[in-house]
């Protein structure tokens, strides 16, 4: 698995398989960062931007942003042996302090009294969790997002979410099994 662009294109990453995580495949990363660039429907630029990467597995999103000149991705996951490989991946990228990593149940990261606000929200949760709707909607309620800001959904390409109570969808693409949905909240 390789960085696609940016300042840190072509270092490799270390990966993990297994049955819980699912890494996001480059042919869709590289789509997605195509779609941010060049879109006229979106308006949330990839530099300088803060971003919340839930569900960030080993951080292949979170560190591709920052190749991409991000100011800082906070990444929220919580099984121990896909944190341990971000750790590892952040350390050997020397990128660990363009950070924050958050061990845990995503919902608590809600109960933080955060103070930052974000750009870019990343969630990739596995394909039978829908809980990701509540945290949609926590995201939603505490307003740490900025005015400009995106919310990027990997779900499986069946996947009926009924997502318009939360966000007015942008754009939505498919990749094979993969659905990508680009949002704003309403």
């Amino acid at each position: 698995m390789r960085i696609i662009s940016g300042k840190l294109k072509g270092k490799s990453m270390f990966f993990l398989k297994n049955s819980v995580t699912r890494p996001l495949k480059d042919s869709v990363k590289e789509n997605i960062f195509n779609i941010l660039k060049h879109s006229n429907l979106i308006n949330t630029s990839i530099e300088g931007a803060d971003i919340l990467d839930l569900y960030s597995g080993i951080g292949s999103f979170g560190i591709e942003c920052i190749s991409r000149g991000a100011k800082k991705v906070t990444f929220a996951e919580q099984d121990k042996n896909a944190l341990s490989i971000l750790k590892k991946n952040l350390i050997k990228l020397s990128i660990i302090n363009d950070t924050e990593i958050f061990n845990g149940k995503i919902e608590n990261i809600f109960k933080i009294d955060r103070k930052e606000k974000y750009d870019i929200f990343f969630l990739d949760p596995p394909f039978s969790d829908n809980e990701f709707i509540y945290y949609l909607n926590s995201i939603k309620k505490s307003r740490i997002y900025k005015n400009k800001h995106i919310i990027i959904i990997h779900r499986e390409k069946g996947s009926d979410d009924l997502l318009e109570d939360f966000m007015n969808i942008l754009i939505t693409k498919q990749y094979g099994r993969s659905k990508i949905i680009f949002g704003i909240f309403n």
